[in-house]
């Protein structure tokens, strides 16, 4: 069965809407990418229009922007540390945009949308040093 972004089946309080028509291409949803921490690995996929989209499935590093010194670097990435959009990513280590991630530079927030960009961006967080720097 095709992943579909077309209008719901039903509405709020759960009645049925009669359906007026087939499911179109236009409409056609994916399975999330689910950015693991893992030897780079991307995907490029097909879109309408023949563009082309990059997924990145497995990132070990991220490039870390430091506002204090207004420049950024590639960095790796050691684990999950928050993620606003599923507590669960936490755990299973899954990145998203807005995922606060640990870096040998320091905590970092994600800024890019790994499963639609084919990058992962990211910007250091103030006050968030690495752990071997605190004493």
């Amino acid at each position: 069965m095709a992943i579909t972004q077309a209008k719901s089946k039903r509405s709020e309080t759960g009645s049925r809407y009669r359906t007026y028509r087939k499911k179109k291409q236009h409409e056609l949803g994916r399975q999330p990418a689910f950015t693991k921490i893992a030897e780079n690995r991307v995907r490029k996929i097909r879109t309408i229009g023949n563009n082309s989209k990059l997924k990145v499935l497995n990132a070990d590093t991220a490039n870390v922007y430091d506002k204090k010194t207004k420049k950024s670097k590639k960095v790796k990435i050691k684990q999950v540390i928050e993620s606003a959009a599923n507590r669960n990513y936490v755990r299973r280590n899954i990145m998203t945009k807005g995922t606060v991630i640990e870096t040998d530079a320091g905590n970092a927030r994600i800024t890019s949308r790994p499963g639609q960009d084919g990058v992962l961006n990211a910007v250091l967080i103030e006050g968030a040093a690495p752990k071997a720097a605190k004493k």
